[in-house]
């Protein structure tokens, strides 16, 4: 599968940001997917998960309550979507997808197989 991560630019602070991340090659519903976020000199991070059929979502206690993941997996897309953004959320942010449900929950980098090239979130105060 090959993603494609879009819908990253320049957020002004308090704003929200929509992400897509579009699945070709194979169907998205085979996958779990996440967004994690990396800033220069910095690991990437868990931001949210969700499970194949959408009826999971997972989250990193810091994100929780800003940000939201869904899919669809009619338009092989999933998103992640945030509110209130501040300056810590400049990032870039890569959606990931793994073939195992088990993996999900937990957000570990090394458990997904697949990999968008990240889209650059920048946001202004």
């Amino acid at each position: 599968v090959q993603l494609q991560a879009s819908g990253g630019g320049l957020v002004q602070a308090g704003g929200s940001l929509r992400l897509s991340c579009t699945a070709s090659g194979r169907t998205l519903s085979d996958y779990g997917m996440a967004w994690l976020r990396q800033t220069p000199g910095n690991e990437r991070e868990f931001v949210a998960s969700i499970k194949m059929n959408g009826g999971y979502a997972y989250y990193s206690h810091p994100m929780r309550g800003r940000f939201a993941i869904s899919r669809d997996n009619t338009k092989n897309t999933a998103y992640l979507q945030a509110t209130n953004v501040q300056s810590g959320d400049t990032a870039v942010y890569y959606c990931a997808a793994t073939l195992s449900s088990d993996r999900v929950p937990w957000g570990l980098e090394s458990d997904f197989d697949y990999w968008g090239k990240g889209t650059q979130v920048t946001v202004s105060s």
